[in-house]
């Protein structure tokens, strides 16, 4: 178990590339953005299946 926590934190360090700074928060944006839009969407879709299922009840 120690072998592998060593050898875990040598490829973390040794070989991994990490991104800057600068990429990590422009990636951050990206996502962020990404996110707000597809939240946005998929409420605007429960909102029509809602409306929709509000009509079906009325009706019976």
């Amino acid at each position: 178990m120690i072998n592998y926590i060593k050898e875990s934190y040598t490829e973390l360090t040794q070989n991994v590339t990490w991104t800057s700074f600068a990429e990590a928060q422009r990636l951050l944006w990206v996502v962020t953005i990404f996110s707000v839009i597809f939240s946005l969407f998929i409420a605007g879709v429960d909102f029509i299946f809602e409306s929709f299922i509000a009509q079906i009840f009325k009706i019976f």
